[in-house]
């Protein structure tokens, strides 16, 4: 049955309409409900959320509208899943304190400062690649970024593999030279 059987069928008969909302899109909901609340509900947590869903759904659905059900009652899941999520956590009180000494054990060993200059370096390094223009900023990005071979390169390019080697050591003094212009060595 399409959305738009089922929203004519709740405009005419609307207890059969809803009864081919649910039919059509129960696995639906529970499988986003229960991605949601996996690992902070149970079984039955998760069947009382759908209900809650399908109730919220029927109540707030106008019929007359000309929607995309899968999207409405998606949303619909998902936010009612995320709400049930935080109370479930607040009332079995899985919250973990910044404070509490067992903190350290899920801390992340990921360095957010090298990461933010690693990823500036390389934005810089882009542009002043993109600066050498065609094809030396192609036969670079292809030979460092992607390992391609001066053979497969000079395919792309249309030179051949002494021409492709030859431009891209160049291309490499140059960028030597614009990096350096920027203050930066590598």
């Amino acid at each position: 049955m399409t959305d738009n059987e089922i929203l004519s069928l709740m405009r005419e008969k609307p207890p059969e309409g809803q009864r081919a909302l649910f039919d059509k899109y129960y696995s639906y909901v529970y499988s986003i409900v229960n991605r949601i609340l996996s690992g902070n509900g149970s079984p039955d947590d998760a069947e009382e959320c759908v209900i809650d869903v399908f109730a919220s759904v029927m109540m707030k659905l106008v019929p007359d509208d000309d929607c995309s059900l899968k999207s409405y009652i998606g949303t619909a899941a998902r936010n009612t899943a995320i709400s049930m999520s935080r109370s479930l956590v607040l009332k079995t009180g899985r919250n973990i304190s910044a404070d509490d000494e067992n903190m350290a054990e899920i801390a992340d060993d990921e360095n957010i400062e090298a990461n933010a200059d690693r990823a500036e370096t390389s934005e810089i390094l882009l542009k002043k690649v993109s600066e050498l223009g065609p094809p030396d900023s192609i036969i670079i990005i292809q030979k460092y970024y992607y390992d391609k071979s001066s053979k497969e390169i000079a395919k792309m390019v249309g030179l051949n593999s002494a021409a492709v080697r030859m431009r891209c050591g160049r291309a490499m003094k140059r960028l030597k030279k614009l990096l350096e212009a920027d203050g930066i060595t590598l």
